[in-house]
C-alpha cells in the first residue's frame, strides 16, 4: 500500500511534533455525541506517530510483569454489577454472524471470550504470530494508562486528539478531505461490504493491518482514523454542550442508528474513544472521522480498542527515573 512505514519495533514510542491550533471541534452532522461544534484551542505537543503496537506492548510487559485487566479478570468487590462470566479473565471478541442482523444489537456480532487478551486476541489457540506490527488490542483504560505512565508519557485529551487526527483539515469530515474513499482509493482501514456479515476487504485488510500501512495524515501521524479505536483520558458525555457553554442543536441531517454507551448507568466510569477501527461502517458507524467519539467504561477490552501516547512538547523524560517499579504489581494496576 501507499504510504508504508515500517513499525519501529525498538522504539517505545516515535513522536511527532502536533502543532498549537484552535479548531472547530466536534460535528453538526453526524451523531447527537458530536454537537455542538464548537470554538477549541490546544497547545503543542509530541504524539506517537502510530498506535502502540504489539511489539511495544510487549517489552513493556517483559520489563514490568504487568498484567492487563483482560488476562487477570475483575474483583467482585470492584465491580459488582457485572455479570458473573465478565469477572473472569476474557475479552470481547469481533464474530461475524452468518447474515444479516438487527443493528441495533451489539450482541449479533461481539462474543465474550474467556481466554481473551492481547496476547491471544482471538482467544485460547491463537497467538501473535506475524502481528508485531499491528496495534495492540484488548486493552483496557488502566491498560493503556500504566503504559503511557511507564515511558513518562500520558493519554491524550479528546481535543488534542481530534486536533491531531485531523492534520490540520478540522472541520472537514475525514482526515484528508470531503470524501471516505476519494478516486476510489481506501485512505484507512474501515469496513468495506455488509456490516457485521461481508466484508469485502477491498481496504486491503479483514481485521487489523500493520501500523503505517495507509498514507499519514497532514501531521504525519498513521492510522489516527479507522484500523482501531483508541482511548482519551477524557470521561464520556453525552454531547460536546458542557464545553462549548451552550445547549445541544439537533440537525436536521439523517444519519444511521448508532447505540452509544450510557454515562456510568453501571456505575463505571467512561471515556472517550477515538478514530473510529476497522471494523467502522457507514450502515452502522461513521465512526471513522476526526469528529467522531464513543463512551467506553474503563474496564472494558475488546478486539477493535488500542491507543496512542502523547507527551508535552519537546519533553524527553528519563523513563527509568519515572516510573514507579512497583506499581504493576497492584491488584488493579496503577
Amino acid at each position: 500500500m501507499n504510504g508504508r512505514k515500517p513499525a519501529m519495533q525498538e522504539s517505545l514510542a516515535d513522536w511527532v511534533r502536533i502543532p498549537p491550533g484552535r479548531f472547530l471541534m466536534g460535528s453538526w452532522d453526524f451523531y447527537p455525541d458530536e454537537r455542538p461544534q464548537h470554538q477549541r484551542a490546544v497547545e503543542a505537543f509530541d504524539m506517537s506517530r502510530t498506535p502502540v503496537t504489539n511489539a511495544q506492548y510487549a517489552a513493556f510487559a517483559a520489563a514490568t510483569g504487568y498484567v492487563t485487566l483482560a488476562e487477570r479478570g475483575l474483583d467482585r468487590q470492584d465491580f459488582p454489577l457485572r455479570g458473573i462470566e465478565e469477572l473472569d479473565p476474557g475479552s470481547l471478541v469481533f464474530t461475524p454472524p452468518d447474515g444479516p442482523v438487527d443493528l441495533r444489537d451489539w450482541r449479533s456480532w461481539w462474543s465474550w471470550v474467556p481466554g481473551a487478551n492481547w496476547r491471544h486476541p482471538l482467544g485460547p489457540g491463537s497467538a501473535l504470530l506475524g502481528l508485531d506490527e499491528h496495534p495492540v488490542v484488548h486493552i483496557a483504560y488502566p491498560d493503556a494508562l500504566a503504559y503511557a505512565q511507564w515511558i513518562g508519557a500520558r493519554l491524550p485529551t479528546e481535543a488534542e486528539y481530534e486536533w491531531a487526527a485531523s492534520g490540520g483539515h478540522a472541520p472537514l469530515p475525514y482526515s484528508w478531505g470531503r470524501e471516505r474513499d476519494p478516486d476510489g482509493v481506501a485512505l484507512a482501514n474501515t469496513w468495506h461490504g455488509r456490516f457485521p456479515y461481508l466484508n469485502s476487504s477491498s481496504d486491503g485488510w479483514f481485521g487489523t493491518s500493520p501500523v503505517g500501512m495507509f498514507p499519514p495524515n497532514g501531521f504525519e501521524l498513521y492510522d489516527s482514523i479507522g484500523n482501531v479505536w483508541e482511548w482519551t483520558d477524557d470521561l464520556y458525555t453525552s454531547s460536546h454542550a458542557a464545553a462549548a457553554g451552550i445547549a445541544p442543536y439537533e440537525s436536521p441531517v439523517a444519519v444511521p442508528s448508532r447505540v452509544g454507551s450510557s454515562e456510568g448507568a453501571d456505575g463505571i466510569p467512561r471515556r472517550v474513544l477515538k478514530g473510529g477501527s476497522h471494523l467502522s461502517a457507514p450502515e452502522h458507524s461513521l465512526s471513522y472521522r476526526p469528529a467522531a467519539r464513543m463512551g467506553r467504561a474503563e474496564d472494558s477490552a475488546s478486539s477493535d480498542t488500542g491507543f496512542r501516547c502523547v507527551r508535552t512538547a519537546g519533553v524527553d523524560p528519563d523513563v527509568e527515573g519515572r516510573h514507579d517499579p512497583g506499581w504493576h504489581l497492584r491488584p488493579n494496576g496503577p
